[in-house]
C-alpha cells in the first residue's frame, strides 16, 4: 500500500464502526418507537360489523 496501510486500515475500521453504529441505533430507535406505539394504544375491541341477511 506504499506506506499508507495505517491510514487505509484506519479508514476501513472507522467506516465499519460508523456503519455498525448506524445499524444498531436504527434498530434501537425502531424498537423504542414500536414499544411506544404499542403502549400508547390500549387493546381495541374487535370491530363489530353488521350482519347482512339475505332476502329469500
Amino acid at each position: 500500500m506504499g506506506g499508507y496501510a495505517a491510514y487505509v486500515w484506519t479508514a476501513y475500521g472507522i467506516t465499519a464502526v460508523v456503519i455498525g453504529l448506524n445499524v444498531w441505533l436504527a434498530q434501537r430507535r425502531y424498537s423504542k418507537a414500536l414499544l411506544a406505539v404499542r403502549t400508547a394504544q390500549p387493546e381495541a375491541e374487535p370491530v363489530r360489523r353488521p350482519t347482512v341477511r339475505k332476502m329469500t
